[in-house]
């Protein structure tokens, strides 16, 4: 047989790849285990989506906006800086200028020490008596002579009495400066004093009045609740008094019988209005009071016998269910040695059964290969 080329359906490729294409999306539906158990809803996933798009890009512009005033930030501190920079180095320029023209070594106190140009800045000690300077040759000046000592004796004297009469005229203005203070300071102490004399008046005063306000108040308190007390006091007594003389001269205590005759009948009595009794009627109660001792007296007999009754039944009772706990225990006992015989022998069922399973029975272990063939199609 030849070999001969077949025309490609292109509809029939095309169905297949369609049937293909929604196999591998129903494996993927069915093998995925959230969706298979507990479904997804697509919509609100995608709405979960959007959110969160949004949210990130709201982020992000925050981010960059915190980046832009970041960087605004940086740029004002290093603008800062160098103008910091500028001004120090215009500081550190002025100093040095005003050093140059203001701070020179001549200008110095002690410069005349280590003058370089001294010596030929120097002026002979002596001069003769005519002004003329002596020569080179000349002895200027010998051991122990001081030729300046007159000169500084005077400026001394003049420095001293210059410092005195500066000293005179400092404690003459300090003194005079705390004069004027002292004179200040009592001024002001008697003008507090006066205030404070004048507040306490007024303080002393309003407290006067404050305090003869509260007397006036509290006195007139006073009579007030004495009257109201006194009136009470005396309407009491009066109560009192009435009250004690009706019951005194009342016809309760007095018993009156007139006043006990009751409207239905002479042979009644009303009992609000009399105490008192009849012999007939002192008899019937002692004679009642008699029946209910005698009642009582039977009453705790019959009570007694019942309790005695009732103490020998639980007696009773209890003795039998003592007796029949001792046989349910009996039983249970011989019950739990059955219940045990069974385990052990269900036990040692079990272990031959499984020996034989694992010995006998299962030995051809499966592979990975017979699990790979489960779950590769989804009919």
């Amino acid at each position: 047989m030849y070999k001969i080329d077949v025309p490609i359906d292109y509809k029939e490729s095309a169905a297949i790849e369609r049937r293909r294409q929604q196999e591998e999306e129903r494996k993927a539906r069915i093998f995925n285990a959230r969706v298979r158990q507990i479904g997804v809803d697509e919509e609100v996933l995608s709405q979960q989506i959007r959110d969160k798009k949004q949210m990130q890009d709201a982020e992000k512009r925050r981010q960059q906006a915190f980046d832009a005033e970041a960087v605004r930030n940086d740029k004002i501190a290093q603008l800062m800086d160098r103008r910091l920079e500028e001004d120090k180095r215009r500081m550190n320029f002025a100093l040095n200028e005003f050093r140059l023209q203001h701070q020179t070594a001549e200008c110095r106190r002690e410069f005349d020490l280590y003058d370089p140009q001294a010596l030929k800045k120097d002026q002979p000690a002596r001069v003769s008596d005519d002004g003329s300077k002596y020569g080179p040759s000349c002895a200027q000046m010998f051991m122990g002579e001081d030729l300046n000592g007159e000169l500084r004796r005077k400026q001394q004297i003049e420095q001293l009495r210059h410092w005195t009469e500066q000293q005179a005229r400092e404690r003459k203005q300090s003194e005079e400066n705390q004069r004027l203070a002292d004179k200040l300071y009592e001024l002001k102490m008697i003008e507090m004093d006066q205030r404070a004399v004048e507040l306490g008046k007024a303080e002393e005063e309003c407290r006067k009045a404050i305090n003869k306000a509260t007397k006036n108040y509290n006195d007139a308190l006073l009579r007030e609740q004495l009257l109201k007390k006194e009136n009470e006091r005396r309407r009491e007594e009066e109560d009192k008094r009435a009250e004690l003389s009706n019951n005194i001269y009342g016809d309760f205590l007095t018993e009156n019988p007139l006043v006990a005759v009751s409207a239905f009948g002479g042979h009644r009595v009303v009992p609000d209005r009399w105490k008192g009794m009849t012999p007939e009627q002192v008899a019937d109660i002692k004679r009642l009071q008699e029946l209910q001792i005698l009642e009582a007296k039977r009453r705790r007999d019959e009570e007694r016998r019942t309790q005695e009754e009732e103490d020998r039944q639980r007696l009773n009772q209890s003795k039998v269910a003592t007796l029949m706990e001792r046989d349910v225990e009996r039983k249970r006992k011989e019950m739990m040695k059955m219940l045990a015989d069974e385990n052990l022998k269900l036990a040692r069922e079990q272990r031959s059964m499984q020996q034989y399973l694992n010995k006998d029975l299962y030995t051809n272990e499966p592979t990975a290969e017979f699990f790979k063939q489960f779950n590769t199609s989804t009919r």
